[in-house]
């Protein structure tokens, strides 16, 4: 048996119903810092290196992440019917 539940709800909402706190001041902050950070950003190498910078472990960090995407993507496009080994 399948059963579906659809939800329509804000962010905030969404937020309280799953009990996470509201980050919306510490997202603001860091949005403005980075604004601050890229208007000084005048070619592609500049851009490159702020980039390795920001992110957490640099390169090896954003391709975790890409491969973490694709991973996703990938898992989403073969449905959701497949169970993991080990769970029966």
């Amino acid at each position: 048996m399948k059963i579906n539940v659809e939800i329509e709800c804000t962010p905030e909402e969404a937020r309280n119903l799953m009990g996470l706190p509201d980050v919306s001041a510490a997202n603001s902050v860091y949005v403005d810092t980075v604004t601050k950070a890229m208007k000084g950003v005048s070619n592609p190498d500049q851009l490159q290196e702020y980039a390795k910078a920001l992110a957490p472990m640099g390169q090896v960090g954003l391709k975790l992440f890409q491969s973490f995407v694709e991973g996703g993507m990938k898992a989403a496009q073969r449905g959701t019917g497949d169970t993991p080994k080990g769970s029966d």
